[in-house]
């Protein structure tokens, strides 16, 4: 993958269905997502689909599923398929995975071997689906040990989440857990993790820029909220303190990156800064430029 050619990076997009037609989230859950974030075309494209959509706007795409499992009780999209896909699309997706931290041993195993064989750059994690907090030891250190290790990046959702919003009790699912002061541990355990704090933090906008601006692994990505509703004080860190570490997500297929440029044109951002949140700063972190 050549940076050069490409107009931006979206480092947030996700696999949301298999070959198979399989789902990483049940009926209830993909309806109430869809309708809290209006989504505009097809709610469920394939992997090839997803390639093609970012090959005809000549951008990249991080991509990656949601395994929640043990949480949820619904298989994720395979890791490998998802790996596999951007291996045959290499000159737009970029292959992340999910991992349930709840697989322990096995999960551990998992991760290394996504990164040895399958060429893995990162893993996601959604505290508030897959109902653990990050700084929970005996949780998930294990898998961030070896993400570490091998020099890949963990994505974490924070903040408020549209899964389950709308569905009786939230459908369980607990918004504490993504409160990124929780990863300000992991990144203080973690000094050399290189670690991105997904999407406006809402409630926790506040903490989110406290933690990126003092721990030097830590990015944030604006996915999933639409740039017209930036709280001000992001958009202040965004065009200063936090210029070369913030990052161009969308949050595809709920979000789609027409609509978030669209919006994004009309945000006060800096001419300097909106190419290094757009491509530059995720094509240092991904290793695609040099540091």
């Amino acid at each position: 993958m050549n940076p050069d050619d490409l107009v931006a990076i979206d480092v947030h997009t996700h696999a949301e269905v298999s070959s198979r037609g399989h789902s990483s989230l049940d009926d209830d859950l993909h309806d109430a997502s869809s309708a809290y974030f209006k989504v505009e075309g097809k709610r469920k494209p394939t992997l090839e689909e997803t390639a093609a959509y970012y090959r005809e706007r000549k951008m990249a795409a991080v991509i990656f599923t949601v395994d929640a499992e043990s949480a949820t009780g619904t298989a994720p999209v395979p890791n490998e398929e998802v790996a596999e896909a951007a291996a045959a699309n290499a000159d737009v997706l970029i292959p992340f995975a999910s991992i349930d931290p709840f697989r322990g041993k096995a999960g551990v195993k998992q991760a290394r071997r996504l990164v040895e064989e399958y060429g893995v750059k990162g893993f996601k994690f959604h505290p508030s689906i897959q109902g653990f907090f990050p700084n929970d030891r005996s949780v998930a250190y294990d898998l961030f040990e070896v993400i570490e290790e091998t020099g890949t990046i963990a994505l974490f959702h924070t903040g408020q989440t549209g899964i389950g919003a709308g569905v009786p009790g939230g459908g369980g699912i607990r918004l504490k857990y993504s409160n990124p002061l929780h990863v300000d541990d992991v990144a203080a355990d973690f000094p050399h993790l290189k670690i991105i704090l997904a999407h406006p933090s809402f409630p926790w906008q506040d903490e989110a820029l406290a933690v990126a601006t003092h721990k030097p692994g830590v990015h944030i990505d604006l996915s999933g909220w639409s740039p017209k509703y930036f709280p001000p004080q992001l958009v202040q860190y965004a065009n200063t303190l936090l210029k070369d570490k913030v990052l161009f997500g969308s949050d595809f297929p709920v979000l789609t990156p027409d609509r978030w440029l669209a919006d994004f044109e009309k945000l006060s951002i800096k001419d300097e800064v909106k190419p290094k949140i757009l491509k530059e700063n995720a094509a240092r972190l991904l290793g695609l430029t040099k540091p």
